[in-house]
């Protein structure tokens, strides 16, 4: 498997150098997440902001192919882990080749390149896909294995939920201290994330998953992304950082339009603050795509100049629809057509101009 993963990756690097050479590198990289978000729960934030988004300000746009190593219709865990090693793998399975082999992660390559790197979601930061970027794991559930793994890396800045599989754990550890004694300050409230100026931050500001914005979770996501930015910011080699708008995807599941249409407003506010950032930075690469699709969603009425938005769902489930994806910064150009979600991975690893052990 090392091997053929050696050919593979000298092969994609290779094939594209001609086009990324031409291109200033970006210093920074920023793949923002919608899980569960499709064209139509996109489309539905734009009736319901009365026609306006952030992500129109996107002038790059593609489609992205979700399917797993062993289904059609894949799971958060095998999308993240496409998304972020650049392999498809089975349903469940996290930074793991299907044999069980484990993948290097961009962010992992991003500490080895000297890069800052971080992560925020609307989940526990050990959940599925936030765990594809940091973990190496057979089961995505295996909460309290993958929080462990934080400790395992270098990571900078981590903020979310779950901050009961770091404390109340079945091996009796405070993985708490562990972190205290590698230097991050504990987070455990949006206040604290405010106001502190740490360079290692573990935002674990909920015991489980944060609320939703309906029932009153708040821009969260949006300051934690700011202050994520703002933290590795201060690295002269630049950062990679996913974030994660996690709930649309609940929503999809819940079948209910109103938690689709305010989470998906939700992360384009958080859009619009990073490419705030990107636009005045000049050297940040931001990607913006989804994991997949859930619940086959349909607009079937609404009103624009209401913010009225009508939906139907197809299935409980995830479906197999192609996402989009939208590129802003230096790279941006690279994320048009079609294309696998593990060709993500191979543009970040590219723009970033990384080079193989």
């Amino acid at each position: 498997m090392k091997k053929n993963s050696l050919l593979f990756l000298t092969a994609f690097v290779i094939s594209s150098c001609t086009s990324v050479t031409e291109i200033k590198p970006p210093r920074n990289i920023i793949l923002m997440i919608g899980d569960g978000m499709g064209t139509s729960q996109i489309y539905s934030a734009y009736i319901a902001n009365k026609g306006f988004l952030n992500l129109e300000r996107c002038k790059y746009i593609g489609f992205v192919k979700t399917y797993s190593a062993n289904s059609l219709i894949t799971d958060s865990s095998a999308a993240g882990t496409a998304l972020a090693t650049g392999y498809k793998t089975n349903q469940k399975m996290l930074g793991m080749a299907p044999d069980s082999t484990n993948l290097t992660s961009i962010l992992k390559y991003a500490e080895t390149n000297n890069k800052s790197t971080g992560l925020v979601a609307t989940s526990k930061i050990n959940h599925a896909t936030p765990a594809a970027f940091i973990a190496n794991n057979v089961y995505r559930y295996n909460y309290e294995e993958i929080a462990y793994d934080f400790l395992k890396t270098d990571i900078d800045v981590f903020i979310g939920g779950g901050l009961d599989d770091f404390t109340i754990r079945v091996d009796s550890l405070n993985l708490l201290d562990s972190l205290k004694a590698r230097n991050y300050e504990i987070i455990t409230s949006l206040k604290e994330l405010e106001n502190t100026h740490s360079e290692k931050v573990a935002g674990l500001l909920y015991a489980a998953h944060p609320p939703s914005i309906s029932e009153g979770r708040g821009d969260m996501l949006t300051t934690s992304s700011l202050k994520a930015i703002e933290t590795l910011n201060k690295n002269k080699e630049g950062f990679f950082l996913m974030i994660e708008g996690s709930q649309i995807d609940w929503g999809g599941h819940d079948t209910l339009t109103s938690y689709v249409v305010e989470e998906v407003v939700d992360f384009d506010n958080t859009v619009g603050a990073v490419l705030d950032f990107a636009e005045q930075d000049g050297n940040t690469l931001v990607i913006i795509t989804s994991d997949h699709e859930t619940g086959g969603f349909a607009i079937i009425g609404g009103d624009i100049s209401t913010g009225v938005v009508e939906g139907a769902f197809t299935t409980e489930h995830h479906t197999a629809v192609m996402v989009p994806v939208f590129a802003f910064g230096p790279g941006a150009e690279e994320f048009t057509g079609f294309m696998d979600n593990t060709d993500i991975f191979k543009k970040m690893f590219n723009a970033f101009n990384f080079k193989l052990d």
